[in-house]
């Protein structure tokens, strides 16, 4: 275990002015305060903070971030509070240590609304200071270097964890070392017998091709000396990860591999990349269409190189990067080594995040959390954000655009402005119409086309590839629907004021919002379009004074009023003849002095439950069946209006019943997946009364359940937790 003056020493190789008593006094409260605790290893706790601190001291990181990484298990695992911590070590690492803790108590692998928003909790964490990242990338390293002494149940998770949301952290945030070592790790847990088979192919291949990256290096070198250029050549073999990554992409084996050797040359100056690039095409091919540039347009976690690739003297692929000492250190150190962490003498200072490029792309991310995204939508802009390579795009105008592969036009609108992609009708790819379906390619100038009169299809959510424009789309969608429930309830709201003899105005509506939990009419409006508020209680919210008729006083034309139907199974549902031109209509049908004689009936395939904006239909000499608003049946009715019925629940008398729902889960087809459904609606107090099922495949079966639940929330909690087991594939509700 490294005692407290290597730690010291460690720091002092890059920091000479390092506050040395803070770092001992860190050192002496984290072994106490760990004090007997042992890791499963057997070894001392307190070696993993202290593990943690040392690969922060590689990444060259100021006192305050080491510390914090003495102290990052404290809060949690000690009786070591925040209070404590800010008292002996200031308010800014005691933030950070909270930070930590509360990193600490996300599990990221679970169910994908709960991974949803612990992703949201972790990256909230980091926002305001990357310094709690970057010590949770290290203590996750650690982490997996001595995976082999966490329980077997427990290290497929961890690894999954760590390759599914740490490894492509460290990436966005230009750390590749780390990436590559975490991808690795997780990759020997989860692959064993890929990643032994990949290591022992690249042995037998390393010995068969003996000293060879000796041999390029020192003929690299040499040639750039005799052209006057000064540069460090480093070799080395592609890690076992990464050529797995590359055959399952391109499905290809590992004999067809050609490039399983890249070299890094580094120069003096951004003019000596480009005369050692030269060197190089001249010396040796080239392989056509592999040659990127990252000086002139860096990636977006500030990564800059020249990329090439050359058939080198044993006629073997050779990757060749090409960079500056400077570029070298932020390719190696990534946010770690951006200049945001030294001051003007070199040595670590504070943080100024607005200088990153790595950094800005996390603020962005953060940004989503304020457009209203579901905790589903959010993960999936995030993960669209983490693991897609890249391409670059440019404007008519020259501004550069990064997009992930494969990404289409549309997505390229929506980067350059929400409101470019809202109304986006059409494309042009350099110079050429196209469609905006479109592949981009790394390169090309999109020119968007735009009509004020567009709105987004719905489809281009399954079109578009990045995180952004399919929120976007959503939003675009979910702001249309809302318009047309406001336009409908507005509609409504006019008939129920003219039917009460009340004046109507949306000025009015707009001052009683208060009264309805609404900060706006419209949101009033498509509230009541959508059947939450209830048009007698808009009236009695905008006109106090007004209450409703009493159920047994007559209605105002045609001699029918309100009465009760006795339902099926013992419970009532307020039955409402509407007045106006509709009642007349309804006079000519004979069904004055309703007493309750006529039987109703739920509809069949799929019933209706409380909370269901429900209709009525009338069938002479039969009765009434009640169907919730958004069946499919209801259109055979549109021809015959004075057949449809207002007709309501009564929450308070229904309270205690159950009605008729239908659903249809699709399962996979394993042992117990029918125990496991049926466990999921007997444990959320739901009673099964009807069961088909069907297979739609080798794989799934589809099962139609009818169910009797106590209202809609009652049933939209059994569809959440059937959705929720692992073995439910898809959950919908059933309407005719």
């Amino acid at each position: 275990m490294m005692r407290q003056y290597e730690l010291v020493e460690r720091v002092r190789r890059y920091n000479p002015n390092t506050d040395e008593a803070l770092l001992d006094r860190a050192y002496v409260y984290a072994m106490r305060a760990h004090g007997s605790q042992l890791r499963a290893s057997g070894d001392p706790y307190f070696s993993h903070p202290l593990e943690v601190a040392a690969i922060l001291t590689d990444l060259k990181l100021d006192d305050a971030t080491i510390v914090a990484a003495l102290l990052h298990d404290t809060i949690e695992d000690t009786d070591a509070t925040k209070g404590e911590i800010e008292r002996l070590f200031g308010a800014q690492i005691a933030t950070l240590v909270e930070g930590l803790t509360k990193i600490k108590k996300l599990d990221l692998v679970s169910k994908q609304a709960k991974q949803a928003e612990n992703l949201r909790k972790l990256l909230l964490a980091i926002a305001d200071d990357v310094r709690v990242l970057l010590v949770k990338l290290a203590d996750r390293l650690h982490n997996m270097r001595t995976l082999k002494w966490v329980p077997p149940e427990k290290r497929d998770r961890v690894a999954q964890e760590t390759l599914d949301i740490y490894a492509p952290l460290a990436a966005r945030m230009g750390m590749q070392d780390m990436r590559e070592e975490l991808e690795d790790l997780a990759f020997r847990q989860l692959s064993p017998e890929a990643y032994e088979s990949i290591a022992t192919r690249v042995s037998e291949l390393r010995q068969g091709n003996g000293a060879l990256v000796q041999e390029i290096e020192r003929e690299l070198k040499d040639e750039l000396a005799r052209r006057g250029i000064t540069a460090d050549v480093k070799g080395r073999e592609k890690r076992p990860y990464s050529i797995w990554g590359k055959m399952e992409r391109k499905a290809i084996g590992f004999e067809q591999l050609s490039d399983l050797y890249g070299f890094r040359v580094i120069v003096s100056s951004v003019e000596d990349c480009y005369r050692a690039l030269g060197v190089i095409h001249t010396k040796w091919p080239i392989v056509p269409g592999r040659f990127k540039d990252y000086i002139s347009t860096p990636k977006p976690n500030d990564y800059r190189s020249l990329h090439t690739t050359i058939i080198g003297p044993r006629r073997q692929r050779v990757e060749m990067q090409i960079r500056t000492r400077d570029m070298e250190e932020i390719a190696e150190y990534g946010i770690a080594a951006h200049a945001l962490y030294k001051d003007a003498t070199g040595a670590p200072g504070p943080m100024l995040s607005n200088e990153s490029r790595a950094y800005a792309w996390l603020r962005k991310t953060i940004e989503n959390l304020s457009h209203g995204l579901s905790p589903e939508e959010f993960l999936e802009h995030t993960k669209l954000e983490l693991f897609h390579d890249q391409v670059f795009c440019f404007t008519p105008k020259g501004r550069l655009i990064a997009l992930p592969r494969k990404a289409t036009p549309i997505d390229f609108a929506y980067a350059v402005h929400t409101d470019v992609g809202n109304t986006a009708v059409g494309c042009k790819i350099n110079g050429s119409i196209a469609p905006l379906v479109s592949e981009l390619k790394n390169g090309d100038e999109v020119e968007i086309i735009t009509s004020k009169a567009q709105t987004p299809p719905g489809a281009w959510e399954t079109i578009a590839v990045t995180g952004k424009a399919r929120a976007a789309v959503r939003r675009a969608t979910r702001t249309a629907v809302r318009a047309q429930y406001a336009g409908l309830g507005r509609k409504i709201a006019e008939r129920a004021f003219a039917k009460a003899g009340k004046p109507f105005s949306e000025e009015a509506v707009a001052k009683a919002t208060h009264r309805l939990a609404r900060t706006a009419a419209d949101d009033v409006f498509a509230a009541v379009g959508r059947g939450e508020i209830k048009t007698d209680d808009l009236v009695r919210a905008v006109h106090p004074d007004w209450s409703p008729p009493r159920l047994d006083e007559p209605a105002e034309r045609g001699g029918s009023g309100e009465g009760w139907f006795e339902l099926k199974r013992g419970h009532n549902l307020k039955f409402k003849i509407p007045g106006g031109a509709q009642a007349e209509r309804l006079d000519a049908i004979p069904i004055r002095g309703i007493n309750g004689e006529l039987p109703v009936r739920f509809a069949p395939e799929g019933g209706a439950v409380p909370g269901d904006r429900i209709v009525g239909i009338l069938t002479p000499g039969e009765g009434i069946t009640v169907y919730p608003i958004q069946s499919a049946a209801l259109q055979s009715f549109e021809d015959t209006p004075e057949r449809w019925l207002d007709v309501r629940w009564d929450v308070d008398e229904l309270s205690d019943g159950r009605f008729p729902a239908r659903i249809a889960v699709t399962a996979r087809n394993a042992p117990g997946s029918l125990a496991q459904v049926a466990s999921a609606i007997g444990d959320r107090g739901g009673n099964i009364e009807g069961l088909t099922m069907r297979s739609r495949s080798a794989d799934f079966t589809e099962m139609v359940i009818d169910v009797e639940v106590f209202d809609l929330r009652h049933l939209n909690s059994i569809v959440a937790d059937l959705k929720a087991r692992e073995v439910v594939a898809n959950v919908e509700r059933v309407n005719g």
